[in-house]
């Protein structure tokens, strides 16, 4: 049997469209493969300090690290309760001035009038120059007993308190890192509150 020249010239077109669609074939099966792009970083936001938060008054300078105070439990507390001191409490009595605060037609209590002040206003001095400095807070801390060895007394150890907490402490230790323990004798210490480098003289209490 023989083709004719017009059926070898469809069998020709037909196969060159088979050839041309096989990578399009392939192509749609496979997907198409586009690099991804590295994400660009966050610009860095500075931080700005915060003028409200307190800022904490440096720490005196010290030679090296002092050993801290060891704490020791409250047992030893006398937990007694004193009858006489409560009694003195219950005894008080109100004295009002008889006036009923929750009626609105109770007369008012009269207030006396300020007297006139002796002086004139020129004799009233103005202070000059920029006002004094805050004075530091009063150490917070009780000194209530020490133990010393019979012939050394670089041994004694002074006991303290600290709100709820009991510390025993030698000379240079830090109690509650803050207070420095400094000369202790029979009936005072003395403490440096390091945070405002204040030095005071804490006198023994019986409390």
């Amino acid at each position: 049997m023989k083709i004719g020249a017009e059926d070898k010239r469809k069998v020709a077109i037909l196969a060159g469209l088979l050839v041309a669609m096989i990578p399009v074939g392939i192509y749609e099966l496979r997907g198409p493969s586009t690099p991804s792009r590295p994400s660009a970083p966050m610009p860095a936001v500075p931080q700005r300090p915060n003028p409200a938060r307190p800022v904490a008054a440096p720490a005196a300078a010290t030679s090296g690290p002092a050993p801290q105070a060891e704490r020791i439990g409250n047992a030893g507390i006398d937990p007694s309760l004193h009858l006489e001191k409560l009694a003195q409490s219950e005894d008080v009595e109100y004295q009002g001035t008889g006036r009923n605060i929750f009626s609105a037609e109770s007369a008012p209590v009269p207030i006396p009038a300020a007297l006139a002040s002796a002086r004139s206003n020129a004799d009233v001095t103005v202070p000059q120059g920029p006002p004094p400095p805050p004075q530091p807070p009063t150490i917070d801390l009780k000194y209530f007993g020490y133990e010393q060895a019979k012939d050394n007394k670089a041994s004694m150890r002074a006991f303290l308190v600290h709100g709820e907490d009991v510390f025993m402490a030698h000379s240079g230790e830090i109690i509650d890192h803050r207070y420095k323990v400094g000369n202790i004798s029979p009936g005072s210490i003395e403490i440096t509150d390091l945070a405002y480098n204040n030095t005071q003289n804490l006198p023994m209490t019986q409390d």
